[in-house]
């Protein structure tokens, strides 16, 4: 089934210059010494904030030097047909930037920020789910100063496809659900998901598919999390196996580290994770992938933190160390998404937001035939994802969590790429319960049979 057609719009290349002329008489502060940030706005889209970084006056802004992208916006069909404006009366599509001096946030409830002017670009999407489209690129003057003295503003707006193979659960990953592919108004099965209890003195819980690896994986199991046991607060043992159409196992999501009640509390901290290893089949055995990392943060967001990461195969001598794709937080009560997106790392010396590197020429991994086990690893850590990468919807507590995981099209090579991104989305989703507070009872698709018991 073909891919599903989706835009990326992206705006970078950000600077500011303003000139000393521009100085009000009332400020005591020049903006150029003081920080400035940018609100960007498109339509009904959440609004972004982004640094400007400022560059002397009689400074240049080389077109080739790329910088981070600020702000990124991924539009579906559905989307770019509405903000199309069928209607004569629908306005022109412009993408509206507002610059400040000053720093971000409120004080006593007022923006601390000066607005120092606005910016409006027009947007014409049409023809971009096709070939890629510069709406602008260059210098902008902005603010109400006198001719020659106003501030200049840089930036890079463009749009350009971004094709992702789009899957859906028709249930909640404890329940063992069907994945969908999904294609505009058509779907049809390409996985089945078996949700089972790792740590169990009865067999029969387990995934016929983890059976036959038991022995072998135990090993390698204990090097990335922890088996131990723990009594008290804690949620252990979960396990969620992907399988193709035919009933073979294609990917894996294993709680490897328990997520366990921080002492003299009722929540899984940062300090103490719980953790997941997301598993491939290679070697007739199972292959880690990736490691997911999740706790419930405390102060008033109460959210989900995570962390993600790759790790590499060390020609048979397994390590823990990785490379981090992901790390942010999720709202437990409204949910979100989760999103691997590493466009703010190309091109500024490999760095992200998070301060760790990934190469700048980084490709993606080459994939070889189902299950022969080689998936490019030997060429780490220089061949790794780039751009977008995946996303997944999440679900808030209490809430039926069927999730919607989109990944894009150079990071599909063959049937097990796509499982283990699915595999990943319902740890992630998994995590969410995993991490409520323990005062709280789990359902009883989460819960043990000596949980339910007692």
């Amino acid at each position: 089934m073909d891919p599903c057609p989706f835009v990326r719009l992206t705006v970078g290349n950000l600077a500011l210059k303003i000139p000393v002329a521009s100085k009000p008489a009332r400020s005591v502060v020049h903006p150029s010494s003081s920080p400035c940030f940018c609100k960007i706005k498109l339509n009904s889209f959440p609004l972004q904030n982004a640094v400007v970084p400022f560059i002397p006056p009689d400074s240049n802004f080389p077109d080739s030097q790329v910088q981070p992208i600020a702000a990124t916006f991924h539009l579906s069909k559905s989307d770019l047909d509405r903000l199309a404006g069928k209607s004569i009366f629908a306005k022109k599509l412009c993408l509206k930037i507002s610059i400040y001096t000053g720093r971000r946030g409120t004080t006593c409830g007022v923006n601390s920020g000066r607005l120092l002017g606005k910016v409006s670009v027009p947007l014409d999407l049409a023809g971009t789910i096709a070939k890629a489209t510069v709406f602008h690129n260059g210098w902008i003057t902005v603010g109400k100063e006198a001719k020659g003295s106003s501030a200049q503003f840089h930036l890079n707006v463009k749009a350009e496809p971004d094709p992702r193979f789009v899957f859906q659960f028709d249930g909640e990953p404890e329940c063992s659900p069907q994945v969908f592919q999904i294609q505009g108004n058509i779907s049809q099965p390409v996985f089945t998901c078996k949700f089972s209890f790792r740590n169990t003195g009865d067999r029969n819980q387990r995934s016929r598919s983890l059976q036959s690896e038991a022995g072998s994986s135990r090993s390698w199991l204990s090097s990335f999390g922890s088996e131990r046991e723990r009594p008290g607060k804690e949620r252990k043992g979960w396990s969620i196996t992907v399988h193709d159409l035919s009933g073979s196992p294609v990917a894996a999501a294993s709680m490897v580290t328990p997520f366990v009640a921080s002492p003299g509390s009722d929540r899984v901290s940062c300090s103490n994770p719980g953790s997941w290893l997301i598993l491939r089949p290679g070697d007739g055995t199972w292959k880690p992938w990736g490691r997911l990392e999740a706790w419930r943060e405390r102060g008033g967001s109460d959210g989900l933190g995570y962390r993600f990461e790759l790790i590499p195969d060390t020609n048979g001598g397994m390590s823990a160390a990785g490379i981090v794709l992901a790390e942010s937080t999720l709202s437990t009560n409204k949910g979100g998404k989760f999103v691997i997106d590493l466009s703010s790392r190309c091109g500024n010396g490999g760095v992200g937001s998070n301060g760790r590197a990934t190469p700048g020429s980084a490709t993606s991994p080459v994939c070889s035939p189902k299950g022969s086990g080689d998936y490019g690893y030997g060429l780490w850590p220089y061949c790794v994802y780039r751009g977008f990468v995946m996303s997944a919807s999440v679900e808030g507590e209490g809430r039926c969590s069927k999730p919607t995981v989109e990944v894009s099209v150079p990071h599909v090579n063959c049937t097990e790429d796509a499982a283990a991104f699915v595999a990943l989305a319902a740890a992630v989703d998994l995590s969410v319960d995993a991490c409520r507070l323990f005062s709280q009872r789990l359902r009883k698709e989460l819960c043990q049979q000596l949980e339910l018991l007692g």
